[in-house]
């Protein structure tokens, strides 16, 4: 838990994370029932973008991924068609969480078990 990444973990603390639970809740609930529209919306979207629009995105991904956090680049240091592959993957699990969240909860956090594997 975070806590114990937090040395000194304290009341302000606390009620931030209160705070930060409650609000995801709210915006949770605020989407119940709104999934399928979305899910419909987001593959409308994706399916209209041309293939200049599909590299401006993957390119923007991975410069602001990079400007944030530069020691990325050491574990994405691989060609721009297997990071556009990458990325390709990303765009397709987000569309994936609207039609079986509970096998993409599986894949990610095996994905992120592997990652830990690695050192990442």
């Amino acid at each position: 838990s975070l806590r114990s990444l937090v040395k000194d973990w304290g009341s302000l603390h606390e009620v931030s994370w209160a705070w930060l639970w409650e609000n995801i809740e709210r915006m949770l609930k605020q989407q119940m029932g709104k999934l399928g529209k979305q899910e419909v919306a987001l593959t409308a979207f994706l399916s209209s973008l041309d293939d200049n629009s599909k590299n401006t995105i993957r390119n923007e991904v991975y410069s602001k991924f990079f400007a944030m956090a530069p020691a990325g680049q050491e574990f994405l240091n691989q060609s721009k068609t297997r990071l556009y592959f990458i990325a390709d993957k990303w765009v397709g699990m987000t569309v994936d969480m609207y039609r079986e969240p509970q096998r993409m909860v599986q894949d990610l956090s095996a994905l992120g078990l592997l990652h830990v594997g690695y050192g990442i």
